[in-house]
């Protein structure tokens, strides 16, 4: 079995926990294929052989790997999904630090829950996704995101305008800092921070979320996925900052960006225990008493 490993920061305090889950591998008798980048720092920091099989494209997941494994925060999550794309190959998270809304297997429980994905003890819990185009087609292959797309001000102070239409129809033009657009994988994300919904990832919406509305009146939207929106943006200035999870260019003034729901979806390896509706309670404390 082939195993994918992604990371993208190894330092003397989760060294131990690469060179752990490696080991466990290694007593499965699994074969791992390690990202180009975080192999040369995995042989420089923990002696990892040269010879470890790697990966460096998303074309690299068409035949040959069976699973693929992240080893950070959401944010390494995130990444990883963007080599796994339409791959079909299951991907699941450990994280490092704190408990993640997606990479939610502790760093402490890698031995126990390796185990049960040996022993296929898990489900596998689908994620849709967004695709953009533009007429320059300014992200080329990276066109994909897994939590949000987000139009935003760049080289001013002053309130752009994000006009929206949905499904050919015109919904809006919002006076803000930015618009976020995001899946339900998203709304836990730089969407909730600005106001919008919680959502569930079984759910078939997508969230149009304002960034600091000039309107108070203009609230979070959840819209149907299968509906194309579109944007535009007019502002002082003659460049605005797209960005796709964090990933980030420039547009011109006027120039169209159109949002679908990406054709496939990503199967995320998940557990009893590590539900939507646990982490979320978890993470933000529901139903606990935190007075003093």
């Amino acid at each position: 079995m082939n195993v994918a490993i992604y990371g993208r920061k190894v330092n003397k305090q989760n060294a131990q926990y690469f060179m752990e889950f490696l080991g466990v591998l290694k007593d499965f008798g699994w074969n791992p294929v390690i990202h180009s980048d975080l192999k040369e720092v995995l042989v420089k920091k923990i002696g990892l052989s040269k010879n470890t099989d790697e990966f460096s494209s998303f074309k690299d997941f068409q035949s040959g790997i069976d699973m693929s494994f992240s080893l950070g925060g959401d944010g390494t999550f995130i990444q990883n999904v963007k080599y796994v794309r339409n791959s079909g190959v299951p991907v699941m998270g450990i994280n490092m630090g704190r408990l993640g809304f997606l990479a939610n297997v502790g760093k402490d429980n890698i031995q126990e829950a390796m185990d049960r994905v040996y022993n296929k003890q898990y489900v596998h819990q689908k994620r849709s996704l967004i695709r953009i185009e533009t007429e320059n087609e300014i992200f080329g292959n990276d066109n994909l995101a897994l939590n949000e797309i987000t139009i935003q001000k760049k080289d001013t102070s002053s309130m752009i305008t994000v006009h929206a239409s949905l499904d050919g129809k015109y919904l809006n033009s919002y006076w803000a800092d930015g618009l976020i657009l995001a899946t339900p994988s998203g709304s836990t994300a730089y969407s909730l921070s600005c106001g919008g919904p919680i959502i569930t990832p079984g759910c078939q919406v997508h969230i149009l979320t304002p960034i600091a509305p000039h309107n108070l009146n203009v609230r979070p939207m959840v819209v149907p996925d299968h509906m194309p929106i579109k944007l535009s943006v007019e502002g002082r200035s003659r460049r605005y900052l797209v960005s796709l999870d964090g990933n980030s260019t420039s547009i011109s003034q006027g120039e169209e960006v159109t949002v679908h729901k990406a054709d496939f979806m990503v199967n995320v390896v998940k557990f009893e225990e590590n539900n939507f509706l646990d982490t979320i309670r978890n993470k933000m404390y529901w139903g606990a008493d935190k007075r003093t």
